[in-house]
């Protein structure tokens, strides 16, 4: 993680007039951090030794903060419980269909596809999203035993 990356969401927070509190800024932190687009549930695990007072609610309502003021997504994928991505810059995501992993790429060609949506159709396109899905290398590996 870049120091600057939370530097910059706690200058987001504050410009907003959202008091930063030690929970705010440790969720924050676990997010800028994580890779594995944790859930909500992931966070409290994660930092309940830390915060011994915190609940899972006070995890999913600063969840909520950190998507109203837009540096968090919330990816919702069918009836599992909703991931949050500490939004950086325009990504997508590859999920095993086996263990539920979900890894970014990056591949800035399909904002062509935005405006190509738009010339044809007309509409006023606010933005788009899209999941690839197959197996990850390790439950492949596991499949080969």
């Amino acid at each position: 993680m870049t120091h600057d990356q939370l530097k910059e969401a706690l200058d987001t927070l504050k410009d907003t007039g959202v008091r930063i509190t030690p929970q705010r800024h440790a969720i924050l932190e676990y997010l800028i951090n994580s890779m594995s687009h944790p859930t909500a549930d992931d966070i409290y695990k994660a930092l309940e030794g830390k915060f011994p007072n915190m609940s899972v609610a006070t995890v999913y309502n600063n969840l909520r903060v950190f998507r109203e003021v837009g540096l968090v997504k919330e990816l919702t994928y069918g009836d599992s419980s909703s991931r949050f991505d500490f939004i950086t810059t325009q990504h997508y995501h590859v999920i095993c269909e086996q263990c539920g992993k979900i890894v970014d790429f990056h591949y800035p060609g399909l904002d062509e596809v935005e405006h190509l949506a738009s010339h044809v159709t007309g509409f006023k396109v606010s933005h788009h999203r899209m999941e690839i899905y197959g197996t990850c290398p390790e439950c492949l590996a596991k499949e080969a035993h």
